[in-house]
């Protein structure tokens, strides 16, 4: 009996099939229109609409005789209801259905529209996701919230807002939405802050209680994406709770627009409240065409036909009906003048008493409509219509305009080809070009309180909710940040600071302190600083170190103090080195002076030997003379005299360079007696490390995890001091006596605990570089603002009074460090002198060389004999010349006078 009964079943199913599928061309197509009659979309589009299909069944250019029947049904702003009337309308055998502008209505239809194959075509659901791969059967000829959004951050980034506060609906539309916003900013560098979500069905109270909310957070910039109300009760919450200042910024999605559009001419008292907002409007160009429909609208205005305003999408939901008409007559060129459907075999047999769902075909030919929808390309009021790939309307941008004195102004436009321009976007491209926006611009904008100049887009804080901020309540070293018990005022250098800074920005910051510690020890500041990254505490003024931890989950501001870790250890002035005498000079310059004696004593010696006889004599007595002449010049008791002119000019010059090396020697000497020299083994960070000793830190430091996690120090090493005190007396004890070796510690309170203390002392110098600064919480504004009152600090000179007032009443504190040789005279401070000197010695011997060449030609040529051969060997010249100068200056002078004295004599 089954059996047969499923063979009945088939063959009735053929029979249906063989009926539907050879049909005579239709006199009617019915075409489906979902969406709710009594909303400010739907009124505009119910009249669109049905002009629509009045204008194309009076064309007969387009179906050919067949008429276009509109099935309209009410959704009344329900997905349930929609859902029932969109099964109620298709099982009326339409084509395509159009509809429905809410966006979660349409997700539900979609699924509807998969099963039966109808094409679905909504002119006001802008969901971005309903352009995913999961509904290939909805098709959109509006712009997609997509554009908007990125539209919405271009302006946020326009005007270097870096945080915005989303109010939305919360369903699919609005969630959606503001989901594609925040992707769009991420590509800004900005954000959503916060978001807050507003019911389906929301009224006066839920409005002001979510903008209560908002009332105590930081930005200022709202961004508000909701349905459109005719009675624009979003503004009657903002003006109640009085958010109508200068500081606040309000911009709107296309709701706004549409509604302001919506609204009869020559009725604007609407707008009073409105003053400074900024809102998207889909730019839809002047054309021919759209000015004529205008025009009819308004004349069924007046004979009160129409009782709403011509919205954006009253006229994409009468493109809308043409581009299904346009594709229908497509359709039945390409099918023969055939629409075929067949029984859908999931719904076989299903009945209700209103819904009978074995009524519901499958539209046959819905995948061929579908595709020739979305290959359309023609000019209607709205412009130029085609679709991307994934069944998007390819839009012409939007309009920004800006509420000024209860007029609509337009303050530029927006397009994802050319960004933000006070001009219309050019031609709609085909496909979006990647274009550096360098040149975005818009007219000057009126926000609200009338002012035209940008609003900052955030406030910190308020009287009511003022900036809580920490601070580390110390125990010792507590002339950085104290809590006096007495008076319970915050005191310390970095207060003053933070106070000094907070009058240089240039708003009031309403704040107060909260202490962080009990003051009986000194807190972790890594606990601190987390505690900012937590919300509990908007910021932290003290003593905080900028490290690479902290920095990962805070803002620090600029460092108004580098710093860095140094070592501290006892110093004794007993102990004294053998060759402590030649640690004045390096010993490059030991080297250059010790030539520098050798050079002067041969030059004094070439330039005295013809005319003084403390140079003459033996060779031997000679060369000790030279040298005993030139180093007894150090001690001014050289016996010798210089008698040449040339020689003298050497010797001045040569003194005064001996005059100022022995007085720098001297001095550095004096020095290097008199300084603090190291009694502990350690002599830098590698010999730390290497050592076995026990090393301090002070608790609270981020000294302790530093050597811990980065030099590997072991933590058994590591004992924490609290005090200076402790400090003290640990380093007076020792490593082997329940002490410490030495200390790593930050240098200002390394600094400040040498202050009184001379037996200890700083080794080396800091073997890191950081700074302190305040810690705010990630992208606060306030740690920008607060970093440039820092710097006009540090300019203005401000900043080192303060640091004067707290820790230089009895003199700055000095560095007690052991450098490799801190005292040492170098080269490269007396380089010049011994330019000097060389330069003179050269000239000297130069000149010195000149005369006695002269003199020895001269000789020569006296003593020259005719009659011998006149080619003489280069090395008797050259021993010549030496015999010449070892002579006297005297002897060659006589012989120079003897011959002139002689009587000339004339030959025969």
């Amino acid at each position: 009996m089954k059996f047969l009964g499923a063979v009945a079943l088939f063959v009735f199913i053929l029979v249906l099939q063989n009926r539907h599928g050879n049909c005579q061309r239709p006199n009617v197509v019915n075409v489906g229109a979902v969406f709710s009659f009594d909303s400010v979309i739907g009124r505009a589009a119910k009249t669109a609409m049905e002009l629509a299909v009045s204008d194309i069944n009076g064309d007969p250019s387009i179906l050919n005789g067949i008429k276009l029947n509109l099935v309209m049904a009410d959704s009344d702003c329900s997905v349930f209801k929609g859902s029932i009337e969109a099964l109620q309308v298709i099982e009326k055998q339409v084509v395509a259905l159009i509809g429905p502008q809410s966006s979660a209505i349409a997700h539900m239809i979609s699924f509807i529209a998969n099963g039966l194959q109808v094409p679905l075509i909504s002119y006001a659901a802008t969901d971005p996701t309903l352009s995913s791969l999961q509904f290939p059967f909805f098709l959109r000829t509006t712009q997609s919230d997509w554009y908007q959004m990125a539209a919405v951050a271009d302006i946020v980034s326009f005007y270097e807002w870096k945080e915005v506060i989303a109010i939305f609906l919360d369903d699919d539309y609005g969630r959606n939405g503001i989901a594609a916003l925040t992707d769009a900013l991420a590509k800004k560098m900005s954000k959503i802050s916060y978001k807050l979500p507003l019911p389906i069905n929301y009224n006066l109270s839920d409005m002001i209680y979510v903008l209560n909310q908002s009332k105590s957070l930081g930005p200022r910039v709202f961004v508000v994406h909701i349905n459109p109300d005719s009675q624009l009760r979003f503004f009657d919450a903002v003006e109640k709770l009085k958010m109508t200042g200068s500081d606040y910024v309000w911009l709107m999605t296309d709701w706004f627009s549409t509604t302001l559009d919506s609204f009869p001419p020559k009725n604007e008292s609407y707008l009073s409240t409105l003053e400074g907002v900024v809102g998207l409007r889909p730019y839809i160009p002047q054309t021919i065409q759209k000015r004529a429909f205008l025009s009819r609208w308004r004349k069924l205005q007046q004979n009160e036909l129409v009782h709403s305003g011509l919205t954006t999408y009253g006229l994409y939901a009468y493109d809308t009906v043409w581009i299904v008409a346009r594709s229908i007559d497509n359709l039945l060129q390409q099918a023969g003048g055939n629409i075929s459907f067949s029984l859908s075999s999931m719904l076989n047999g299903t009945t209700s008493d209103k819904l009978q769902l074995g009524k519901l075909k499958v539209f046959d030919s819905g995948e061929l409509l579908m595709n020739i929808l979305s290959q359309t390309n023609f000019t209607g009021l709205t412009g130029k219509i085609h679709f991307t790939p994934d069944r998007n309307l390819i839009g012409s941008g939007y309009e920004i305009i800006n509420i000024v004195q209860q007029e609509i102004h337009t303050v530029g436009y927006w397009s994802n080809f050319s960004g933000l321009s006070i001009s219309p976007p050019k031609a709609v491209k085909n496909k979006e070009t990647a274009v550096t926006r360098i040149n975005q611009n818009l007219k000057i904008v009126t926000w609200p309180g009338g002012k035209s100049e940008k609003p900052r887009g955030w406030v910190i804080a308020n009287d009511d909710r003022p900036l809580r901020i920490g601070f580390p309540r110390r125990a010792s070293f507590t002339d950085f940040v104290t809590l006096n018990n007495d008076s319970h005022q915050v005191l310390g250098y970095c207060i003053d600071l933070f106070y000094a800074a907070r009058k240089l920005v240039p708003y009031d910051v309403p704040f107060r302190f909260e202490p962080f510690g009990t003051g009986l020890a000194n807190p972790s500041y890594d606990e601190l600083v987390t505690m900012v990254a937590d919300d509990v505490f908007d910021a932290v003024v003290g003593d905080i170190a900028i490290v690479t931890n902290r920095t990962r989950i805070v803002d620090f501001t600029q460092p108004y103090v580098s710093t860095g870790l140094v070592i501290v250890a006892p110093i004794d002035n007993s102990e004294s080195s053998a060759w402590v005498f030649l640690k004045p000079f390096t010993p490059e310059m030991w080297g250059v002076t010790a030539l520098s004696f050798l050079i002067i004593a041969v030059v004094i010696w070439i330039l005295e030997h013809r005319v003084n006889d403390d140079f003459r004599g033996p060779p031997k007595r000679q060369i000790i003379t030279m040298f005993l002449f030139s180093f007894s010049t150090l001690f001014k008791t050289n016996q010798e005299n210089t008698v040449s002119t040339l020689g003298r000019m050497v010797m001045v010059v040569w003194l005064f360079l001996l005059l100022v090396i022995t007085s720098s020697y001297t001095a550095s000497l004096t020095s290097i007696l008199t300084v603090q020299q190291l009694s502990s083994p350690i002599t830098g960070i590698e010999s730390l490390i290497t050592s076995s000793s026990f090393i301090g830190y002070q608790v609270g430091s981020f000294a302790y995890s530093y050597l811990r996690d980065n030099l590997n120090i072991s933590p058994s090493r590591l004992i924490s001091l609290r005090s200076p005190e402790e400090f003290e007396s640990a380093l007076r004890r020792g490593s082997g006596n329940g002490g410490v070796m030495a200390i790593v510690d930050e240098l200002p309170y390394v600094e400040l605990f040498l202050q009184n203390r001379t037996d200890f002392g700083i080794i080396g110098r800091p073997f890191t570089k950081s700074g302190w600064g305040f810690a705010f919480q990630k992208d606060s504004p306030l740690a920008t603002d607060m970093s440039t009152a820092i710097l006009k600090l540090a300019e203005n000179g401000k900043l080192q009074e303060i640091h004067k007032k707290w820790f230089c009443q009895l003199g700055c504190p000095a560095d007690r460090r052991k450098d490799s040789e801190p005292n040492q005279l170098h080269l490269s401070s007396f380089w010049a002198l011994y330019l000097l000197s060389g330069a003179v010695t050269l000239l000297a011997l130069v000149v010195f060389l000149f005369r006695t060449i002269r003199q020895y030609i001269r000789y020569k040529r006296k003593q020259a004999d005719p009659s011998s051969p006149s080619n003489t060997r280069c090395s008797q010249v050259i021993y010549s010349f030496f015999d010449f100068i070892d002579e006297k200056e005297e002897a060659i002078k006589r012989i120079f006078a003897h011959d002139t004295s002689q009587p000339q004599t004339n030959g025969a």
